[in-house]
Parts: C-alpha cells; structure tokens; sequence
C-alpha cells in the first residue's frame, strides 16, 4: 500500500471511529432524556407517533427551559402560597370545582412566581416538565378533569390531588418537606 492510500485509509477510519463516538453520545443522552421525562416522554412519543420527533421536541424544551431565569421561591413566598394552598383545600367542602379553579390559578402564581412563562396550558406544561417531569402528568390530568362541564365531586377530588403533587413540587425546595409534614406539625 502506497503512503496516499495508507493516510486515506488511516483518515476513513478515524472519521469512522469519531463518527461512532458521536452517534455513542447522541444514543446515550437521548437514553438518559427519556429516563428523565419518564411518562411525559411516552405521552409525547404516542402523541407524535415518532420517536426521534418526541426527542427532538424534549431537546428544545430542555434548551427553552435553561434560558429562563428559574429560581425557588423565597421562603416568605412559599410559607403565603402554603397559606393560600390550605385555604384552596378548605374551600373544596363547600364548593369542590370552585376550589378546583382556585388551585389551578394558584399553580400558575407560583410557576409565575418562580419565573415560569404561563401564557397558555400547554406550555406551561411543557416548560414546568423540565423540572418535573415525574408531576406533570398529574397536570395535564387535573387539568383535563377542571375543563369537564360534569366532573362529579369525585373526579374533583382526584383533581385537587394531581394539582396538590404539582403544588408542593414547585413550592418545595430541594430540602423542604411535605405540605403534609408541615400540616402534621401545625396540629
């Protein structure tokens, strides 16, 4: 083998071996991408019917999401949504879809409050995602249950339940404990 033919081999391969290490890469964070999103990746796949769409459609939120200014709640605003959240879940005796609208206004606040864009449902889904894939499930359900003109007080219930999980989510810090906890101790 002449000195040409060996540096063109020598080049193909290592164009092989780097084109291997990037598609390695690529494999491994999208792995690690569904692993994050869980069942908001299987909704978006079902929904898009494509696979490498869904991913690419959870890259962007992911690029979306870093340019926003996220941050935890100072603790004075956390222990007044708290307060607002204990009123929410009073209220839903006396009037269970009323409290309902009420924790879904509230949940947009403190996504607010947070430095969460809320202009519509869907991206603020989408955008809280991010950080919470694991509760925006409950999200979508909740919300899906708060625009049905005949929920009966069960599925309102069952509502309170899946917006409480996105509540304490937001309003927690990485240390806080359970509303629930918070709640005991006040007893």
């Amino acid at each position: 083998m002449d000195q040409p033919t060996l540096a063109i081999v020598i080049v193909a391969l290592a164009a092989l071996v780097i084109v291997a290490i990037l598609f390695a890469a690529a494999q491994r964070q999208r792995q690690q991408r569904r692993e994050h999103f869980g069942p908001e990746y299987e909704r978006l796949v079902e929904a898009e019917g494509d696979k490498a769409r869904a991913d690419r459609i959870l890259a962007e939120r992911e690029q979306r999401v870093k340019k926003l200014d996220i941050r935890p709640l100072p603790d004075t605003a956390r222990e007044q949504f708290v307060a607002r959240w204990r009123q929410v879940q009073a209220r839903f005796v006396d009037d269970p879809r009323g409290a309902v609208t009420d924790a879904d206004v509230l949940i947009g606040e403190a996504m607010e409050a947070r430095g969460y864009p809320v202009s519509d449902f869907e991206q603020r889904a989408a955008d809280v995602s991010v950080e919470h894939p694991q509760v925006v499930v409950n999200y979508r359900t909740a919300h899906d249950i708060a625009r049905q003109r005949d929920a009966d007080t069960e599925d309102l219930r069952k509502a309170m339940v899946h917006y409480r999980s996105l509540f304490e989510a937001l309003v927690s810090g990485p240390r806080e404990e359970r509303i629930e906890d918070r709640e005991e101790s006040h007893r």
